[in-house]
């Protein structure tokens, strides 16, 4: 790949706008419901699923309800997402804040992340 190519498609992943919101695992079980941020959604659930996984996820209730449920046993969604323009600033207070927002709608959720 030349240089010039480089340059472009680095310009092109710098200037991406992934999408953020807030993301949600729920389990059909159990009705169980795990809210959190994401700067970027499509990263974040592989990244959780990959924890899950690999049985090394923190918060031990949603790892305790995957390993007996598996990923079937799980609705993964996107509940909230965040418009922006500028993807080189810091969206975290207004992350939380749509978080925050769903966490006094939905009936009992907890965190993803502790």
């Amino acid at each position: 790949m030349d240089i010039k190519r480089k340059k472009e498609l680095l310009e092109i992943y710098k200037n991406r706008h992934p999408e953020m919101g807030v993301i949600s695992y729920r389990c059909r079980e159990t009705g169980e419901v795990f809210l959190g941020i994401s700067k970027d959604t499509k990263s974040d659930f592989n990244s959780t699923n990959m924890k899950l996984a690999a049985n090394w996820h923190p918060n031990k209730r949603l790892q305790e309800l995957w390993n007996k449920f598996g990923s079937e046993g799980f609705e993964l969604s996107v509940i909230k997402v965040l418009k922006y323009d500028d993807p080189h600033k810091d969206h975290t207070e207004e992350l939380e804040s749509l978080r925050e927002q769903c966490l006094t709608i939905d009936h009992n959720p907890r965190r993803i992340w502790k």
